[in-house]
């Protein structure tokens, strides 16, 4: 009897976050781990070569007319900052953070500023009631008669709702409680948010309406759902924040209207959510006499120079060294902070061995960038010889295992910030040609020469 020639049906099974397939159903993805992505998807269709009806004629790249995409303000001036201008019409924006860290309080402002200026928006809440986002935009005094509220979780119920209010704004809160009852898959599950959001993203290009989706991240801090979500957006924020700290940060992932490395900075507080367009002043702190064990840097968060102040608390020497000294750090990465003080006594001969020694940033910061190096080591230095820095000094470098200090991006912008602050002195890298009329620049190329202009290393 002859073979069959027929060859074997595909892998039935598939992965929505990263395409791994396999013969049978698995709770977790072989591939990326992802737990509950894999589902059964139906044999590929051969595709129609037949040509159908365009929805818009092909004309000359410079005869595309730009009146329908020019930015519209949000009202909010830290989100137009990293949106690159404001809200374009058509554009679909995803937002994504922890819970409770702020995004329908943002949102909520983000709508009634937007209809105070003359925006039709829309809001759907799929996670709470009418009257509770009615409660919470009379605390945030967000109430406006362009601004259309409804709670709904079916897809084809917000339709209904766009087509009744023909919003130029529509902001769905969140994109992983809407369903459809067409979709043969359990609500918030990857099949659903796929589709869910490829049909609204398409009807809002269709009418020129700006779609603004929250997106839940999971506990590794990612964006929950397919990452299909993320390509088929025009703009990824991540909204980002400690619960103890006023200090949130909206931050672009992937932005095709602007640049992708900018940041706004926001003040969470019982009152709502205000862009805070100078926000140095929480990450530093003004002692009236100098204190040992503080030194001040200048990181960079996205384009935006930040002044962030470094504190450190190093105990008493002891006679004997029993090993087992403690090394806290707090919003600073704590393995290169461990490589900073090892060098520091190693090259800097700054006697650490058997001390307990504390770091921190002010403000609850967080800083992972090398250009906080030198710092750093500054206000450990500091803080392990009893000395204070001068209280007009700023530090910047990247601290290298040999003792040497290396060269960092923006020097220049990083300056001129600390300059406008008023700033007089700087320790930066030998070779970073930096100039600021009025400030005293001083290149530093290695760890103990550092150490020696400021003065601590003879206490």
């Amino acid at each position: 009897m002859a073979k069959s020639s027929a060859k074997p049906a595909k892998d039935p099974f598939r992965c929505g976050e990263c395409g791994w397939s396999s013969s049978k159903w698995v709770g977790r993805c072989g591939e990326c781990q992802a737990w509950g992505t894999v589902e059964e998807v139906s044999a590929p269709k051969k595709l129609s070569l037949i040509p159908t009806a365009v929805t818009q004629a092909a004309q000359p790249i410079g005869d595309v007319a730009l009146d329908s995409a020019k930015a519209r303000t949000s009202g909010v001036p830290e989100l137009d900052r990293v949106l690159g201008g404001g809200l374009v019409p058509g554009a679909a924006i995803l937002l994504a953070g922890e819970p409770g860290v702020g995004k329908s309080t943002l949102l909520l402002t983000v709508a009634a500023e937007s209809a105070r200026r003359g925006l039709t928006t829309l809001y759907i809440s799929g996670e709470e009631s009418a009257s509770q986002v009615r409660l919470r935009a009379e605390r945030l005094k967000a109430v406006d008669a362009s601004l259309w509220l409804a709670s709904e979780t079916e897809l084809g119920s917000v339709i209904s709702h766009i087509d009744q209010v023909k919003p130029s704004l529509l902001v769905i809160d969140s994109i992983q409680t809407i369903g459809s009852a067409a979709i043969d898959s359990a609500p918030g599950g990857v099949t659903q948010v796929r589709e869910v959001a490829a049909a609204l993203i398409r009807l809002c290009k269709e009418r020129s309406i700006t779609l603004v989706l929250v997106g839940h991240v999971t506990k590794d801090g990612s964006i929950a759902g397919p990452r299909l979500l993320e390509h088929v957006v025009d703009v990824v924020l991540q909204f980002e924040g400690e619960r103890h700290s006023r200090l949130r940060m909206v931050r672009a992932i992937k932005n095709r209207f602007g640049a992708s490395d900018e940041v706004g900075c926001f003040d969470l507080h019982d009152g709502g959510i205000e862009g805070l367009p100078d926000p140095t002043g929480l990450f530093t702190t003004r002692h009236v006499e100098p204190v040992p064990g503080s030194c001040v840097t200048v990181t960079l968060e996205g384009r935006r120079p930040l002044l962030a102040e470094i504190q450190a608390l190093v105990s008493a020497a002891k006679d004997v060294d029993y090993g087992n000294a403690r090394r806290v750090t707090s919003g600073l990465d704590s393995p290169r902070t461990a490589m900073t003080l090892a060098v520091l006594e190693l090259r800097a001969n700054i006697r650490l061995s058997g001390r307990d020694i504390y770091t921190a940033t002010v403000g609850g910061m967080k800083m992972a960038e090398p250009a906080a190096d030198l710092a750093v080591a500054l206000a450990v230095a500091s803080a392990a010889k009893g000395l204070a820095l001068p209280a007009d000094l700023v530090a910047i470098g990247e601290v290298g295992l040999a003792g040497e200090i290396r060269k960092v991006s923006g020097v220049q912008r990083r300056l001129q910030e600390a300059h406008r602050l008023g700033f007089k002195r700087a320790l930066v890298p030998i070779g970073s040609e930096a100039k600021i009329p009025g400030m005293e620049i001083i290149e530093v190329s290695r760890l103990e020469q550092a150490i020696t202009k400021v003065k601590i290393n003879n206490g």
